[in-house]
């Protein structure tokens, strides 16, 4: 049988974001306040995913082995470094939260048998590497607050209280909405960047957050008066929406997930969005308990 185990690691280092080859004012305007001298410092989390088959005692590989391969490899060489001196892999490309990941993909892959490697800068971004070459995926995180109704209009109110129970009251209720946006692409060679992330953060705001923040979804957003504003059909919007500015950006746009509340949350694959996008759906019955 085989199984998927997680290690948890982490490490306090410090980067800067400049190629000596460009001038200040280059560096100033791709990087932002990345570059500034002498850097800046995160405290890293770091989970490696491990794959293989249960051996007698009953164990994909000792995690007391895997903890120290991680330390000896990884975090006693990173912790309380400056990264773009502490690998010469960060002196040909920069050490963003992406090809960080990359490379520690690259020194564990000879000792344990790899997953995957997710590396979270802070709890608001994180990149995730699978061995692909120079594929990675960058997540960001960010919030809105909005009311919604669930309800069809077609139906009676009582009809539609069987379908979506306590949703269905006429003057709506709220939720503070955590939202996930994940874009994937090629690293690239002297940025270690998939795509410029402050572009990125602006995207999401100007198309998503300040066009949804404080509102009445059914009642502010043209496309929920004709769209059940379910968790799902809200993920599926704000892929629409996304779809076009990321790949302006040079990325592609892979999964939005949805926080409704810690109960609930749902996560949509963009590009099979964009595959159904001609012709927006209702949404399906949920159950009750939402």
């Amino acid at each position: 049988m085989e199984c998927i185990i997680n290690r948890r690691a982490q490490f306090s280092a410090s980067h800067r974001y400049w190629l000596p080859e460009l001038s200040e004012a280059e560096n100033q305007q791709l990087f932002g306040a990345c570059s500034r001298f002498p850097g800046h410092g995160h405290n890293y989390v770091l989970y490696v995913s491990l794959a293989g088959k249960l051996n007698k005692y009953g164990m994909v590989q000792n995690l007391s082995n895997v903890k120290q391969t991680i330390g000896r490899e990884i975090t006693e060489q990173l912790d309380y470094a400056y990264l773009n001196e502490a690998w010469s892999e960060f002196s040909e490309t920069l050490p963003t939260t992406e090809n960080i990941a990359r490379v520690i993909w690259q020194r564990l892959a000879p000792h344990l048998t790899l997953v995957k490697i997710k590396l979270l800068e802070n709890p608001e971004l994180w990149a995730e590497y699978q061995g692909n070459g120079m594929e990675a995926s960058l997540t960001i995180s960010t919030h809105f607050s909005a009311a919604h109704r669930l309800a069809l209009p077609e139906l009676s109110y009582e009809e539609n209280s069987e379908i979506y129970g306590k949703c269905a009251r006429p003057n709506g209720h709220g939720h503070n909405y955590h939202l996930e946006v994940t874009v994937k692409g090629e690293i690239d060679p002297r940025t270690g960047m998939i795509v410029d992330l402050v572009a990125f953060q602006q995207a999401v705001e100007d198309y998503v957050v300040e066009p949804f923040d404080h509102t009445f979804l059914n009642k502010d957003i043209a496309y929920f008066a004709e769209v059940v504003p379910t968790a799902e059909n809200i993920a599926i919007r704000i892929c629409q929406l996304l779809q076009a500015p990321i790949a302006e950006l040079g990325a592609e746009l892979d999964k939005v997930k949805l926080i409704e509340s810690p109960n609930n949350s749902c996560e949509v694959f963009c590009r099979q969005v964009a595959k159904n996008s001609n012709t927006p759906e209702k949404a399906a019955p949920m159950l009750a308990s939402r």
